[in-house]
């Protein structure tokens, strides 16, 4: 497997960690729909955290969120949009991301940034 690869699973693992600590229950991960795949989709109370993680071995080109684009946030949308009518669940929908960066020899950061969306439009 590549580097960037074990990089991201690694990532996605650290994050999904983080989200059941903080009282979230992890409904599935890696979803996919059409062209999409949602990394991870999670339950606390009664909102839905639609979450996109991002994890670099790096910041120097800009932090792990600033790498999620208009397109990939269409193709989340319609996504979870088939996931809740699959479902048949009746909750509010958050989208956020979960950047990482894993450098070697440090300690990784997370940041989680919550309706991250509305920082995008």
């Amino acid at each position: 497997m590549a580097t960037h690869n074990e990089t991201g699973h690694k990532g996605e693992a650290m994050a999904a960690r983080f989200l059941m600590e903080k009282g979230y229950k992890i409904l599935a991960r890696n979803y996919t729909f059409q062209k999409a795949e949602v990394d991870i989709i999670a339950q606390k109370d009664d909102v839905l955290a639609v979450v996109e993680v991002k994890t670099r071995s790096t910041a120097d080109f800009g932090t792990p969120e600033s790498f999620v684009n208009k397109k990939k946030i269409g193709l989340l949308v319609r996504a979870i949009d088939q996931f809740v009518i699959e479902n048949d669940l009746d909750v509010s929908v958050r989208f956020d991301i979960v950047g990482i960066v894993i450098k070697p020899g440090e300690k990784p950061t997370l940041h989680h940034l919550e309706d991250a969306f509305y920082f995008f439009e």
